[in-house]
């Protein structure tokens, strides 16, 4: 098993709690805006990487009750984060499941 697949389901296992799941999925979207601030205004992408972390931490804090997974894994786990919103479409996926789950 590769180092990212041990950081990938470690994050996974540390990461069960729906509202945790979603604040990192808005925290992983917070990413990608911010990027695109750099061009309009470099505070405003200072103010998204400053919630990422709200979220992320406070996630951990409120809702997990666990450490975050950068303690484990630091340096890759922004990359295993986002690998892991991608793959669930940023949360909704989840929803789709849910609400199919929820007709039958």
């Amino acid at each position: 098993m590769t180092y990212f697949q041990q950081a990938k389901e470690s994050f996974i296992a540390g990461h069960q709690h729906p509202i945790n799941q979603a604040l990192h999925h808005m925290a992983n979207l917070l990413v990608f805006i911010g990027i695109g601030l750099l061009f309009v205004d470099w505070r405003l992408t200072l103010i998204c990487g400053i919630l990422t972390q709200i979220f992320a931490i406070g996630g951990h804090i409120l809702f997990e009750k666990n450490e975050p997974a950068f303690k484990q894994y630091p340096g890759i786990v922004i990359l295993v984060s986002i690998s892991w919103s991608l793959g669930n479409w940023f949360g909704l996926r989840q929803l789709f499941q849910q609400t199919k789950q929820q007709s039958n």
